[in-house]
C-alpha cells in the first residue's frame, strides 16, 4: 500500500486563519464545558439547593437546567456571529488570492 500524498503546504495567512477557528472554537468549548459541569455539580453536590421551590412547580434546577440549555444557544450564536464577520470573508479572500481574482476589499489598482 502507498502512503497518499501530503497536502500541499498552506499559506501562512491560510494557517493564521486556522489557528483563529481554533482559539474561537476552543474558548467556546471550554465556556459550555464549564457551564455543562458546573450544572453536573450542582447536581452532585448541591442537590438540596437545586430542589429551592422557586413557585408552584419550579424549582432552582429547572431554571439552572434551561439556562445551560440557553447557554448552548448563545454559545453557538456567538461562533455563528463570529465565523460570519471574520471568518467567512478572511476564507474568501483568501480562495479569490488563490484563484488570482480581486475580492471585494482589493483596493483598485
Amino acid at each position: 500500500m502507498t502512503p497518499s500524498p501530503a497536502p500541499p503546504a498552506a499559506s501562512p495567512d491560510a494557517a493564521a486563519l486556522a489557528r483563529a477557528r481554533w482559539r474561537v472554537a476552543a474558548a467556546l468549548t471550554a465556556a459550555m464545558v464549564c457551564v455543562y459541569f458546573g450544572f453536573i455539580g450542582l447536581v452532585a453536590w448541591r442537590r438540596d439547593w437545586l430542589a429551592t421551590p422557586l413557585g408552584e412547580g419550579l424549582t432552582e434546577g429547572i431554571v439552572l437546567g434551561a439556562l445551560v440549555i440557553v447557554a448552548a444557544w448563545g454559545l453557538t450564536w456567538r461562533y455563528v456571529r463570529w465565523t460570519r464577520a471574520h471568518y467567512d470573508p478572511a476564507l474568501a479572500a483568501l480562495r479569490a488570492r488563490r484563484q488570482g481574482r480581486k475580492t471585494p476589499c482589493s483596493p483598485p489598482s
